[in-house]
C-alpha cells in the first residue's frame, strides 16, 4: 500500500508540468489587429440585450486569461465583383476555454450555446441574419515577441495548416472580456448541469427599438438589425452609370 501511495505521489509530480503547460501566461491579455478598432468585451457584444455592435473598421481580436479562458471577436467584409453595390459583412463572437497541446498548438473550444453571428448580404436579404454560432479553432503554432518597429508586444497565430494570420498587438492587460462563464444557457444545458441562468441572462429576448437605431427580434428566430441611416450603395453605383452614359451621348451630339 505504501508503495502504491508513493507511486501515485511520484506520478502526480511527474504530471504537474503537463498540467501547468496547458496555458501560456505570455498569451494573457487582449490582442487586436492593426486597425485597432475591433476588441473583445462588452463594446462588441451585449449578451443581455442580444446586440452586436459594428466596429468602424474590419479586424479581429483575441483575449486570453491566466486560467485558460478565451474570447474572440471578428468583423470581416467581402466584396462582390459582379455587383459592387452588394458588399457582404459578417460579425462573429465566441468565448470558451483554451489549452496548449504538447506539440505547441493551441486548441480553442467555445461554449457552444453562447457564440453569435451577424451576417449581412444586402442583395440577398433586406436585413442582417442573426444566429447562434460555434466553431472550434486550432492553431498549429504561435509566437509572442516585441514588434521590431515599435517594441509593442506582437502575437502571430498560424492556422491548423500553418497559414499565418494577420498579426495582432497587445491592447489590454489584464484582458478586456465578458464573464468567463456560460452567458446564455439553454434549457437543455440547464437540465444537464443543474444550474440556472444568471440574473444577466434570459432565455428569450423581446427588444423594442432604441435611440441608436437598432432593432432586433427575439433570439432563436431570424433576427433583424436595421440601421436607420444607411447609404444605398447600389443606387449610387447606378447613378454613376447613368451620368457616364449621359455624358457619352452629349459628347456624340455636340
Amino acid at each position: 500500500m505504501i508503495l502504491n501511495l508513493n507511486s501515485l505521489v511520484l506520478c502526480g509530480v511527474a504530471l504537474t508540468p503537463f498540467v501547468v503547460a496547458q496555458v501560456d501566461p505570455l498569451l494573457t491579455g487582449t490582442w487586436t489587429t492593426k486597425s485597432r478598432k475591433v476588441f473583445t468585451g462588452p463594446g462588441f457584444y451585449d449578451p443581455v440585450n442580444e446586440k452586436m455592435f459594428e466596429p468602424p473598421l474590419t479586424g479581429f481580436s483575441y483575449s486570453f486569461t491566466d486560467d485558460g479562458f478565451y474570447e474572440v471577436a471578428y468583423y470581416r467584409a467581402g466584396s462582390n465583383p459582379t455587383r459592387p453595390g452588394c458588399p457582404t459583412g459578417i460579425i462573429q463572437w465566441q468565448h470558451g476555454k483554451y489549452r496548449k497541446a504538447s506539440n505547441g498548438s493551441l486548441i480553442l473550444n467555445p461554449f457552444a450555446v453562447d457564440g453569435r453571428q451577424l451576417m449581412s448580404d444586402p442583395c440577398a436579404y433586406s436585413n442582417a441574419v442573426y444566429t447562434r454560432y460555434h466553431q472550434q479553432e486550432i492553431f498549429k503554432q504561435y509566437e509572442v515577441f516585441p514588434n521590431p518597429y515599435d517594441k509593442a508586444q506582437r502575437l502571430n497565430l498560424y492556422g491548423w495548416d500553418g497559414t499565418p494570420m494577420n498579426p495582432m498587438y497587445l491592447a489590454y492587460k489584464p484582458p478586456q472580456m465578458l464573464p468567463t462563464q456560460t452567458l446564455n444557457p439553454t434549457s437543455a444545458a440547464v437540465a444537464a448541469t443543474g444550474t440556472q441562468p444568471s440574473s444577466t441572462s434570459k432565455s428569450k429576448r423581446e427588444l423594442p427599438g432604441d435611440d441608436d437605431g437598432l432593432v432586433q427580434e427575439a433570439l432563436n428566430r431570424k433576427a433583424l438589425l436595421k440601421q436607420r441611416h444607411t447609404n444605398n450603395a447600389d443606387r449610387l453605383w447606378w447613378l454613376g452609370v447613368g451620368m457616364t452614359a449621359l455624358g457619352g451621348v452629349g459628347y456624340l451630339c455636340f
